[in-house]
């Protein structure tokens, strides 16, 4: 591939430039759409008289539909973005990048998509379109999902197609943060399984919670019924936070949040903290998966990415306990030169 384009630049030299403009413009009218050409122009450095030009094109050429509410992808354009995707991938260089996070972690899988979700919205919904499509590779008849919250899980969510015939059932990993109703696990599972077309249990406890409720709320039957179910399951798919942002959200006391950030916590996974060499400095309860929990699962897969969360990934990744990491470019090259 790397060749081709070689010989194709000395003859076209404009071609990858071509190429990488209208890859952009495809991106941003499937994560817009319906969306009109002002719309575009305010999300990209390109003028509105450039992007009228390319839209004739696409139209010439079947991959996008214009419509009163704006333009939309055609599932020959939705197959072509696809097609471009892997290809702007490999001649990026990110697959050198896969298999050596695959190396340095000892995982089964790395997944690593272009750009830097910290700064590209879009990005972030590539992380979920990568998810999702290797969940559709190992997902099985009946198997248990387990999701987290959080807005990278809600982009998965957004990502989410059929699973044909599979009758999976979808549920929270724990109780909810009291965050935004949208990033929320217990919303996330909902979407995530009426997309799948799959089934799923909510878990109606909040996170974090005393000693003495914990006690008192796992000895509910329904409660009961939920954690069984996620200490069962099949396939967790989690995020991963930064420590400070999350003992935050958590809205821990002042004491915590000393002891959090003089222990040099950096990552934070189902309710743990973690240094930068992985060990743990802090652990709120939590109703539902624990750590520990995950050693048995089959299929773990973590979602992150930005350059902002890359010490965070590490420091999670140091315990061993995921075998699957789906990152962005920018989080990528920062855990390969750390």
């Amino acid at each position: 591939m790397r060749e081709l384009i070689a010989v194709q630049q000395k003859l076209f030299p404009d071609l990858m430039e071509i190429i990488d403009r209208r890859f952009q413009l495809l991106k941003i009218i499937h994560l817009l759409q319906p969306v009109g050409r002002r719309s575009i122009a305010e999300e990209t450095n390109y003028s509105e008289r450039l992007i009228r030009t390319e839209v004739e094109f696409f139209q010439q050429e079947g991959l996008v539909d214009i419509t009163t509410k704006g333009m939309l992808l055609t599932s020959e354009g939705t197959k072509l973005l696809d097609q471009l995707t892997n290809i702007m991938k490999e001649l990026s260089g990110l697959e050198v990048y896969e298999q050596k996070l695959k190396t340095k972690f000892n995982l089964r899988k790395v997944i690593v998509v272009p750009g830097n979700s910290d700064i590209d919205l879009g990005v972030k919904q590539e992380l979920g379109k990568a998810c999702v499509h290797f969940l559709k590779r190992i997902i099985k008849d009946n198997m248990i999902i387990s999701v987290t919250g959080g807005s990278t899980m809600s982009a998965i969510a957004d990502e989410m197609i059929p699973m044909e015939n599979k009758d999976c059932l979808f549920v929270p990993s724990r109780g909810g943060l009291g965050e935004q109703v949208e990033n929320q696990a217990n919303t996330i599972c909902v979407e995530m399984a009426r997309k799948a077309k799959g089934n799923y249990r909510l878990l109606y406890v909040p996170d974090p919670i005393s000693e003495s409720s914990y006690r008192s709320i796992i000895k509910e039957p329904v409660v009961k019924e939920v954690t069984e179910y996620i200490q069962n399951a099949d396939i967790v798919i989690h995020g991963i936070g930064e420590a400070m942002t999350m003992a935050e959200r958590r809205k821990m006391s002042k004491n915590q949040l000393d002891q959090i950030k003089k222990s040099n916590g950096v990552g934070e996974a189902f309710g743990y903290y973690f240094d930068k060499s992985g060990q743990i400095v802090h652990k709120v309860r939590t109703v539902g998966l624990q750590l520990e929990d995950l050693e048995s699962i089959a299929h773990v897969i973590t979602v992150a990415g930005g350059a902002s969360k890359a010490d965070a990934i590490e420091s999670y990744f140091k315990l061993g306990k995921s075998n699957v990491l789906i990152t962005d470019e920018a989080a990528a090259i920062k855990l390969v030169k750390g």
